[in-house]
């Protein structure tokens, strides 16, 4: 992604995620029709008494469930069409340039943010460890679908390491609030993408299909990976990222680079 990709990933915003970057998680419950099936009185008179196992009480709605769960896996699995390969594409190749780019910004602050500031040693570590996490599983993500990564790799690469160490040396407000600006965007982006796979899903699940485990899976993983990200946007804010100056400046110069960043790696 562009210098702006590169700051998608260290940044946070000063208002709630709830006011500015809306999850978009909306699972369509299933539901299991209870079955309970009563007791018939059986006469006693002459009768000899029923063998052992037929005196263990049967759990309720056990056919019901071992049918619900043969059904969920036996539900047929729908391809991606052209379309769908082609967004899932484009969006894994941005992430992992994006936590590429996270990981050098941070790697960059951190000697001279800690140096200044001891106490917030813990911290970038923390966010660092996190975003080495997210690049490790992208890179494996693209690895095994054969994904190509940006041809702009070595330009972001240069981009997020100028960018890290030039607002750790404005100072600790400028480095956080570009950690803010970036985070900002990037959960944006995780949001999208979520909002769509999830859209995917309901439609199969409406014909009787399924996604497929992968995908299922893929999108907790960007859910967990969007809450870490805004999760580091708080961090920026509680540490004083709104104090930096020009403080409106720095961030939307920020944000408009991680926008045009993102359009660049979803397409080259």
């Amino acid at each position: 992604m562009s210098a702006a990709i590169l700051c998608t990933r260290s940044l946070a915003r000063t208002i709630p995620r709830s006011a500015t970057l809306p999850v978009f998680d909306v699972v369509a419950p299933s539901t299991f029709a209870a079955l309970h099936q009563p007791l018939r009185h059986q006469s006693t008179s002459h009768q000899p008494p029923p063998p052992a196992s037929a005196t263990k009480p049967i759990p309720p709605n056990s056919s019901k469930l071992s049918d619900d769960a043969s059904s969920q896996t036996s539900k047929p699995v729908r391809p991606l069409n052209q379309e769908q390969r082609d967004f899932l594409s484009s969006a894994l190749r941005v992430n992992q340039t994006g936590e590429l780019a996270a990981i050098l910004i941070y790697a960059a602050q951190n000697p001279i943010i800690v140096r200044s500031h001891p106490h917030l040693r813990p911290l970038m570590k923390h966010m660092y460890d996190q975003e080495a996490g997210h690049y490790k599983f992208f890179n494996e993500v693209i690895s095994k679908h054969r994904i190509r990564p940006t041809a702009m790799t070595p330009v972001w690469t240069a981009a997020a390491s100028l960018l890290g160490w030039s607002t750790a040396v404005l100072g600790r407000e400028a480095a956080m609030a570009c950690t803010e600006a970036v985070e900002t965007e990037i959960g944006t982006h995780y949001n999208e993408q979520v909002r769509v796979l999830l859209d995917w899903s309901r439609k199969c699940e409406e014909r009787g299909e399924s996604l497929g485990p992968e995908l299922e899976s893929l999108v907790g993983d960007l859910r967990r990976i969007r809450d870490e990200e805004l999760e580091h946007l708080d961090h920026a804010v509680e540490n004083d990222a709104k104090e930096a100056r020009p403080y409106e400046l720095l961030t939307e110069v920020i944000r408009g680079g991680c926008r045009g960043a993102i359009w660049v790696s979803e397409r080259v």
